[in-house]
């Protein structure tokens, strides 16, 4: 499903062969501090710059560790009621996450998003400041929001 609203966004986030195109991988570099958008063998769109969890070297392994995770999961609904500018929930953990927290006594911990910045709050923050969630700036998630459909596949690498 792709969500429409917020304003009426025009999809011209890429190039004239990708607009409008259905986005069906979203792909986290978190080194390179990236998020790009694909549809098909196509891309269509990078963010620079995205923000992560407080500790944002290495995977998210448990609840707390304020990492963002790496692999590939799935972008599975949007909340625009959310405590940020929109967020879009990133369906960690996976069987493996659990498998990895539980073998050692923990909890992998949940509730991992893109978003924006806080609601009420004029700006970015500065840095990671996340507690493993990807942040954007709030027109980025904007168009993110309108580009990327339940269902798109994310992949987070390091």
């Amino acid at each position: 499903m792709f969500r429409v609203g917020i304003a009426t966004l025009a999809l011209v986030a890429g190039p004239a062969a990708a607009q409008n195109a259905p986005v069906d991988l979203v792909r986290v570099d978190k080194s390179e501090r990236t998020l790009t958008l694909y549809a098909g063998d196509t891309m269509v769109r990078t963010y620079r710059g995205i923000q992560l969890g407080d500790a944002p070297v290495g995977p998210k392994r448990f609840q707390g560790d304020e990492r963002t995770p790496e692999g590939r999961y799935t972008i599975d609904y949007g909340n625009p009621n959310s405590a940020y500018h929109l967020s879009l929930h990133i369906s960690y953990p996976n069987a493996a996450d659990v498998a990895y927290a539980r073998a050692r006594g923990r909890s992998p911990g949940g509730l991992i998003f893109i978003h924006g910045q806080p609601n009420g709050r004029a700006g970015r923050v500065a840095g990671d400041w996340t507690d493993g969630c990807i942040a954007l700036a709030n027109a980025e998630i904007e168009e993110l929001w309108a580009l990327v459909g339940d269902g798109a596949e994310i992949e987070i690498v390091p």
